[in-house]
């Protein structure tokens, strides 16, 4: 067993207390203010040709998905990652609430028990984000190389949007340095700052500030790699808020 995959039962099975009420109390929630269905099932890719059926609550209105069709990627100002903004007229008021607690995910806790996820890692996205992805970024794949996860350093930075560039070369590194092994810190510390965040009792991060916190993880043989390692358009500066 990984060290890696040992972090993600030892928290999990640890953290039950409070996650197994936490979303027992978000199911009962949406079943009572919003009705069924109380959570929202799509297949993502979580791996490198690895798909999972990936749960989450349904925060939004029913049929949401047909509504904004996202079978079609929207490409806006070059971004192909999908992200529904916080004010969107798309959520319901308890999605609104469970989407700031950070809530939407804790269904997928039994994938990570399954061993399909992980805690930490890249998010799982549906194939046709992938394809669209990978009309500009050929090297798209891998951010697969380490398993899909319910947060990661990506998420640090909140609602801030980042070009497809920066975002992937973020998950590309949080990639390169977990395959050293020994990442426990570097999980356990996404994991507290996504908490934390989830709290409000921690600013979200900015792009470079997330890199340099990734690489300080790094061993001694990835890293100088990866420093300078900095895609052009990243290097212009960061990117606008949505």
């Amino acid at each position: 067993m990984s060290s890696k995959r040992a972090f993600d039962i030892f928290v999990t099975v640890l953290a039950a207390i409070a996650w197994v009420p936490a979303l027992l109390l978000s199911a009962l929630a949406i079943l009572v203010l919003e009705g069924r269905p109380v959570f929202y099932v799509s297949t993502r890719v979580v791996g490198r040709n690895r798909t999972a059926r990936v749960v989450k609550f349904r925060t939004m209105i029913k049929n949401a998905e047909l509504v904004c069709n996202r079978k079609v990627i929207p490409v806006t100002d070059g971004v192909r990652f999908l992200n529904t903004p916080a004010d969107s007229p798309l959520y319901t008021p308890i999605g609104r609430l469970i989407e700031r607690i950070a809530f939407t995910e804790l269904p997928q806790l039994w994938l990570v028990l399954k061993g399909e996820m992980s805690l930490v890692g890249n998010r799982p996205l549906p194939e046709n984000v992938m394809a669209a992805l990978r009309e500009e970024n050929a090297d798209v794949d891998a951010r697969l190389d380490t398993p899909a996860g319910m947060t990661g350093p990506v998420q640090l930075i909140g609602r801030e949007r980042l070009s497809d560039a920066q975002r992937l070369d973020l998950e590309r590194t949080y990639c390169r340095v977990a395959l050293e092994g020994n990442t426990w810190r570097l999980d356990f510390l996404v994991l507290l700052y996504t908490v934390l965040a989830a709290l409000r009792l921690r600013y979200p991060m900015r792009y470079r500030g997330v890199r340099k916190f990734i690489l300080a993880h790094a061993g001694p043989m990835v890293r100088p790699q990866l420093v300078d390692d900095i895609p052009l358009e990243a290097k212009a500066g960061p990117a606008t808020r949505e």
